[in-house]
């Protein structure tokens, strides 16, 4: 193996490793078959021809070493798994269709020439041999398997039986495959290869320092080659890294220091609402290894676990010190730190972890991970089984997490923008574009795409009390209802989608509903949002059901709020209930956040700091924690009447523990003691819906009882487990038709959403039932049954649905003012518009009306703005800032803005108060695209003003190419192109 090519060009933007390593192969393994055998016989003549050509194009080719020989491997058989959480039919389907493309694979390497191996024969002879199961879900191997099936594949290939392996060899292999690991799927290829990669901070940009560190990777994996073949040779050959090329120097692009203060410090500056009080609980000077948090969740036996993010935004080729899952136990008492381990180390950007069984899910893209402590204490982990793999890693601020569960088991994750995920399953490929949310049942290998939109980073995510998930885009702080949107797609994404509350500030990294008899009676499912930027602080919003959707309400004060300019670090990432009621916090402490605005190895970007502190309400008392951690079966069904939601899931945690069978026959005994027609007892037999559903057990007259259940959110949640069990449940369609007839449109929707999940024989009676809502006036509803009818108009059967009678209301127009544009003006004002609303672009500030957004009123100071508007000002012709010379505002988009400014009598801008600066969008965008976006906003809000065409773009960037990017302040904008003094409008004269 040779190291890739890395060339210095200074001064250009060029990504500088462009060559890749080269290995000058002269043998190729080539694994096909697997994802194309789902096309089924009808796809067989497109596979065969496009393999066809890929053997013939191989084998013409040259690397280094001459003409390659190629090894074709079929796929693996689908292995019938034997158990109630699989489908033996769905195995056998799958291996009809496995054998035709294995036939014709054989048929096309004899047709070239080119070695074939039928692992798809081996594979199902060694099912039938083994005395345990050699796949996780039926397709993907376990390492046994792999083991199994590597001794044939080496038969196969060499002639002869596998060798006794050198332990030595094998683990001098495995650590080289680690090396290439980080540098074949390193994080945030975005900013290394993609758009962002070029964007220059003074004057250097991610290509070029990224760049250097992939060569370094590639050295260190050539360095371990040579001990691979050391160990082969029985030699032993230390590594010493000390070939690597030194890093390319950074300098900071925020000159001005911003101190850490000290934990215990910085809670004299966090104000939390009368009655409350906030403590300092933990930080990195008491646990050294609580560096930028990321996740938290307390387990079974009361402790705190928390992912530990020190290497963010992620690690480099001489990373020591790794990312870590920690454990804290907590003094019951006091709510301290009595003790703290690593319970993993060795991560890299670990953003989600759940507890499963008796261990731990973990994510680390591409992978979901089961790691375990296989002496059952959950102290050290020791064991690690992959469930998943296939999640995008494209930036680590959107990479894969935020996992939770659903009540019913389920869990979910997600992915944000830039991302390209493609997971195997044995359903199909299921492959997303940029953003999305899915749905992951452990149990049975399960996976779907729960929510695919144009979201720029879903990291919140949380389930309420009756099962409904509220979604939050952290970039936007834009909050849904998940029911509304979550209908299944085969492809493609939902549309926009109205958010149920008009959030004070963005962005948030993470959310939670307070559920905590400790806190006051009225505080009871309000809705928490975090905040890091503008506010730093905690939102609450009260949450109440408006038709088939939810609004909400902000709550003032916030749960947390933050003097800015003594604690300018504090970064609330996540907040959760403990076992005793109270509220644990944690805090990111960062300076810098953001991959666009920083350079990702900005000397500024903290690797030190961390911390925890704790909300409690001491006018009333904390609550016992329930003890969860080895009861029985009884105690644990027992804990689901109790009022608190994480009391709830942690007990179905453990139940999971136990046998399922003996789990469901307690849970029938158990539910013999409500009265399905009681309201009060609605929730604890949905509770026991919600068990069967966690262990995949069908309960088709439990569900018929819930479905009559006297509280519509039962019953609401009794056709939400119908969606995911009606492959089990004979007839399925028809309780969704009868739901759609339910008085609640909280149910209906529902319904609706889950016949988007129908097809085949089925397909045309969803189609009915969904008609029969046309024309529904509720918001929420009509655009689940427009969505829901746009995937069934995509199957055989919905040919002849006409989509536009169930058309989106014709969208508020903002403009354009003149409506005389030229044709070619027009064409750049659409440009524009489509710019303005690209996520993370002008919207994400601005706001979809040009209106912009405040600073959350702060009793006893003056209202402050948090992003300015961009509308016209009422009296006058246009917004001054936009009017007169177009080059002031080329300039502000092209490089950004800060400072301090006060517009229309409210103060932007400073930023040492939390106040954010305008971000360039000139190494983003094209001259069209910058011309348009500004067009559109001269056009648009009520302001009149001449468009703007590129070439005055192209000029005005050519002129500020020696400003290297750097941000114009507000002095120096306004030095240069002065604000003209605004006119008023002339009042029209009145008819005599």
């Amino acid at each position: 193996m040779v190291p890739g090519d890395k060339t210095e060009k200074v001064g250009k933007s060029d990504v500088t490793y462009h060559a890749g390593a080269h290995f000058h192969a002269s043998v190729i393994f080539a694994y096909w078959g697997f994802n194309e055998s789902f096309g089924g016989e009808a796809a067989l003549p497109e596979f065969k021809s496009n393999l066809d050509k890929f053997l013939k194009v191989t084998l013409a080719a040259d690397f280094g070493k001459g003409k390659p020989r190629i090894v074709l491997f079929s796929p693996i058989a689908h292995e019938d798994m034997k158990s109630a959480y699989f489908e033996s039919t769905l195995a056998a389907s799958n291996n009809k269709n496995l054998a035709l493309y294995t036939a014709a694979m054989a048929e096309i390497a004899k047709a070239n020439g080119v070695q074939f191996v039928n692992l798809f024969d081996a594979s199902q002879k060694l099912y039938a041999s083994a005395a345990q199961r050699l796949t996780i879900n039926g397709i993907h191997l376990t390492a046994e398997g792999d083991k199994a099936l590597a001794s044939i594949q080496f038969a196969a290939v060499f002639g002869k039986n596998v060798p006794t392996t050198n332990a030595a060899t094998l683990a001098a292999v495995l650590e080289k495959n680690t090396q290439w690991h980080h540098r074949y799927r390193t994080v945030d290829q975005f900013n290394i290869y993609g758009g962002r990669s070029r964007i220059k901070y003074e004057g250097v940009d991610n290509a070029t320092v990224l760049g250097a560190e992939l060569a370094n990777r590639d050295i260190k994996t050539a360095n371990r080659d040579q001990a691979v073949w050391a160990a082969a040779q029985g030699k032993s050959l230390e590594v010493a890294d000390d070939n690597l090329n030194g890093p390319v120097a950074v300098p900071p692009n925020r000159k001005e220091p911003i101190p850490y203060l000290a934990g215990s410090a910085a809670t004299d500056h966090l104000m939390v609402p009368e009655g409350c009080k906030i403590e300092f609980i933990a930080d990195e000077t008491t646990i050294p290894e609580l560096i930028n948090p990321v996740q938290m969740n307390f387990d079974t036996k009361g402790r705190l676990w928390i992912a530990a993010w020190p290497n963010y935004p992620e690690t480099s080729p001489t990373t020591k010190d790794f990312d870590k899952l920690l454990v804290l136990d907590l003094d019951p008492k006091t709510g301290k730190v009595a003790r703290s381990h690593v319970f993993l180390d060795g991560l890299n950007c670990p953003t989600g972890f759940q507890f499963y069984k008796d261990g731990v899910i973990l994510i680390q893209s591409p992978d979901i991970w089961f790691v375990r402590d296989s002496s059952g204490k959950m102290e050290k982990a020791d064991t690690r089984e992959r469930l998943l793999t296939g999640m995008d890693a494209a930036d680590s601020h959107h990479e894969t997490n935020s996992i939770c569960y659903e009540p019913g088991g389920a869990m979910y994750f997600s992915d944000g923008v830039f991302h390209r995920t493609q997971v195997e399953t044995f359903n199909g490929p299921i492959r997303n574009t940029n953003g999305g949310i899915y749905r992951f049942e452990p149990q049975t290998s399960k996976f779907y795409r729960h929510v695919p939109y144009g979201f720029a980073n879903p990291h919140g995510r949380v389930f309420d009390y009756w099962g409904n998930d509220i979604i939050t885009d952290a970039t936007g702080n834009v909050n849904y209802f998940g029911p509304g949107f979550s209908g299944h797609l085969d492809s493609g994404a939902h549309p926009k989608y109205t958010e149920f509350w008009k959030r004070p500030s963005r962005p948030c990294p993470g959310t939670a509903i307070l559920s905590s008899g400790h806190f006051p009676d009225d505080w009871q499912g309000t809705f928490l949002n975090t905040n890091v930027i503008t506010i730093q602080g905690i939102f609450r919003a009260k949450i109440t059901e408006e038709g088939a959707g939810i609004k909400g309400e902000s709550l003032e004060p916030n749960l947390i709020s933050t003097d800015l300019t003594k604690t300018p670090n504090f970064r609330p990432s996540g907040v959760a209930v403990a076992p005793d009621g109270s509220l644990y916090v944690m805090d990111w402490s960062q300076m810098l956040i953001g991959h666009l605005q920083h350079h990702l190895r900005d000397p500024n970007r903290d690797h030190q700091h961390g911390r925890l502190y704790r909300i409690t309400f001491p006018g009333r008392p904390l609550l016992t924690p329930k003890k969860i951690d080895g009861e029985s079966i009884e105690n644990l069904l027992a804990l689901l009447t109790e009022h608190e939601d994480n009391v709830r899931q942690r007990a179905k945690i453990e139940l999971h523990k136990h046998d399922s069978a003996q789990v469901i026959a307690a849970t029938q005994k158990w539910l013999k003691q409500f009265d399905p027609k009681k309201l009060e007892d609605a929730h604890h037999i949905l509770e026991g819906l919600w068990v069967h559903q966690w262990h995949n057990a069908v309960n088709l007259d439990l569900i018929k009882t819930v479905l009559a259940s006297p509280a519509h959110q039962a019953r609401a949640q009794a056709v939400r487990v119908i969606c995911y069990q009606k492959d089990r449940i004979p007839d399925a369609i028809s309780f969704v038709e009868a739901a759609i007839k339910d008085p609640h449109p909280r149910v209906q929707l529902e319904a609706v959403r889950t016949l988007s999940f129908f097809a085949g024989k089925d397909a045309t009676r969803a189609i009915a039932a969904a008609m029969t809502l046309k024309g529904n006036k509720d918001a929420t509803i009509s655009y689940c049954l427009r969505e829901t009818m746009k995937q069934l108009a995509s199957l055989p059967e919905g040919k002849g649905i006409d989509l536009k009678q169930f058309a989106d209301p014709k969208e508020t127009s903002y403009g354009p003012t003149d409506k005389k544009l030229s044709k070619a003006d027009k064409k750049l004002y659409d440009l524009g518009k489509e710019v303005y609303f690209r996520e993370a672009h002008c919207i994400t500030c601005h706001q979809v009306d040009g209106k912009g957004a405040e600073m959350p009123t702060e009793k006893g100071k003056p209202t402050r703005g948090a992003y300015p508007p961009l509308a016209r000002e009422t009296g006058y012709p246009s917004s001054p800032w936009l009017q007169g010379d177009s080059d002031r505002v080329i300039k502000m988009v092209l490089n950004g803005l800060y400072g301090k400014m006060n517009y229309n009598g409210k103060d932007y801008g400073d930023i040492t108060s939390g106040q954010p600066v305008m971000t360039g969008l000139g190494q983003l965008l094209k001259d069209e695209e910058v011309a348009g976006v500004i067009t559109y906003v001269r056009q648009s809000f009520g302001n009149d003003q001449p468009p703007v065409q590129p070439a005055q773009v192209k000029k005005i960037r050519a002129a500020i190419a020696a400003k290297n990017n750097a941000m114009y302040s507000v002095e120096e904008i306004l030095k240069e192109h002065p604000l003209a003094e605004p006119k008023k409008d002339v009042p029209a004269k009145k008819k005599k």
